[in-house]
């Protein structure tokens, strides 16, 4: 995805008056309710060759607000949550099991994303993952240098007030902030280490100039200079990257960064079709998907077939050589506590209100 059309989608979104409007409707059959950009033909071009059309689109701008909407009524066929959402999602009744022997390459997805227990209930499944990466410091390098940023500690740093981004996310934020502490599994994380995470958040706080709710927007904001710091997806740094901006993603400070899966689920009460909800999930299972996810967005594909088959020098100058290398000094965003995630959520609203 080019920062180009990835700032047209947001664009339409935005003059909807909200990211949970149906910006694009075409084939009504199957309704997406998805991030913004994802409704790029390239994913599913196979879907469309077979149905003469793309399927119609919704956009949320986080998994909380499409959690409420679906939870208060909202009618889609398809999702595209991430990992630490899918028990949530389950244990509320949204989602259907899928039915796997219609997932046409099941067998090609990596085990370490397909075979997670929470994703499952009594031996069904209910999660498809598809695309993985980082959130890790990225910032402008005619600016700053690597010693600058060589401890996730820069972004509490008052020097840095008013130069720095984070995202709109509480999953991102509480990922930096348990890391900054030292926690590398949140689902064993302590009362205190929450705590402790909260407290650097509110010292983040000071100094964020905007809080980003998607790459566009960040893209802006460091190609203009206003922020030099960012804790972002590579889809940041690919797109600015790929212009000619002077950026750089550092995946190995002292702490670390953070490492998530997204993917597709079937929405429970969907008044779709069920064989074109089988059609959009096989079209992005394709090779070709996988490849244009890694060239164009700098993203992972679940497809472990098809990622194996790629050039190891070009997955490795996006920091995609492997997912073990990935979970190396990472903190895998995996499903956590109920009760924990309630609280981040809770918390998180209190930090960017200033409280």
């Amino acid at each position: 995805m080019t920062f180009g059309r990835m700032k047209t989608a947001m664009a339409a979104v935005a003059l909807l008056g909200g990211t949970t409007g149906v910006a694009l409707s075409a084939d009504s059959e199957l309704v997406v309710f998805d991030w913004a950009g994802y409704e790029d033909p390239a994913f599913f071009k196979n879907y469309v060759e077979k149905n003469g059309d793309a399927p119609t689109f919704a956009f949320f701008g986080d998994e909380e607000e499409a959690f409420q909407k679906l939870r208060s009524g909202f009618r889609a066929d398809v999702a595209h949550p991430c990992s630490q959402s899918i028990p949530k999602w389950i244990e509320a009744g949204l989602l259907e099991p899928l039915d796997t022997s219609r997932i046409e390459r099941w067998s090609e997805l990596n085990e370490s994303f397909r075979e997670i227990k929470a994703y499952q209930v009594d031996g069904k499944y209910y999660f498809v993952p598809l695309d993985w990466g980082n959130t890790a410091t990225t910032y402008r390098t005619d600016m700053l240098n690597e010693a600058d940023v060589a401890s996730l500690q820069a972004f509490a740093d008052p020097k840095h007030a008013g130069r720095v981004s984070i995202g709109d996310s509480v999953d991102d934020a509480y990922a930096l902030a348990f890391l900054a502490n030292g926690v590398k599994d949140w689902s064993t994380a302590t009362d205190e280490d929450f705590k402790a995470a909260s407290d650097f958040l509110r010292k983040v706080h000071k100094n964020v100039r905007a809080y980003w709710a998607d790459g566009a927007s960040l893209s802006q904001l460091m190609q203009s200079g206003e922020v030099y710091l960012a804790w972002a997806w590579n889809e940041t740094y690919s797109t600015m990257s790929g212009a000619g901006n002077p950026i750089a993603m550092e995946r190995g400070t002292d702490e670390g960064a953070s490492s998530w899966v997204c993917g597709y689920v079937k929405l429970k009460d969907g008044e779709g079709s069920d064989d074109k909800f089988y059609d959009f999930i096989n079209a992005w299972l394709e090779p070709a998907s996988a490849d244009y996810l890694v060239t164009q967005w700098g993203y992972g594909h679940a497809n472990a077939a098809a990622m194996n088959k790629m050039d190891a020098d070009a997955l490795k100058a996006v920091g995609l050589e492997s997912t073990e290398k990935l979970r190396e000094n990472t903190l895998w965003q995996s499903p956590i506590p109920a009760d924990l995630r309630e609280k981040m959520i809770a918390e998180f609203e209190k930090i960017k209100a200033g409280f």
